[in-house]
């Protein structure tokens, strides 16, 4: 859920991403009142990583890309939890420009001490035309 403070002043620029930002945290909503039966433990939190990648994509293209929104909404958007500040702070570095979430470079997930399979580029993979799917987030390959 998204932290709301009444004393702190929205930033100019605010009434041009506010809808779109409404529609995410209503997709995050469904997404966490959905029903988790018949799923596996990790597949149910799978749609809201999706939403938060998009959500801080969002937030990211904005800034960095388009140039649409200023420092300070920016700085706004990520001190209220509306973007993931260590996804994009990982998506500034090269390799990591299509990150999915942070779980995934995580070591201390995995059972050899390496990143997740999502992270390995496809052609380096040897799986006869399988998809593979991240068992972290249900990503099917952000490698750059």
């Amino acid at each position: 859920m998204v932290k709301q403070f009444t004393n702190v002043p929205i930033p100019q620029g605010w009434d041009q991403i506010k809808d779109d930002l409404e529609k995410y945290n209503e997709m995050m909503r469904e997404a966490e009142n959905s029903s988790t039966k018949g799923k596996k433990k990790n597949e149910y939190l799978w749609p809201i990583y999706r939403i938060n990648h998009l959500r801080s994509r969002f937030i990211y293209t904005k800034y960095y890309l388009d140039k649409e929104i200023s420092r300070d909404l920016y700085e706004y958007c990520l001190d209220h939890g509306y973007a993931d500040k260590d996804l994009i702070a990982k998506w500034k570095k090269q390799g990591y420009e299509y990150l999915c979430c942070i779980n995934c470079i995580s070591t201390s997930n995995t059972n050899y001490g390496t990143t997740c399979i999502c992270r390995v580029p496809r052609d380096q993979l040897q799986n006869d035309g399988e998809d593979v799917e991240c068992i972290n987030c249900g990503c099917n390959g952000c490698s750059t």
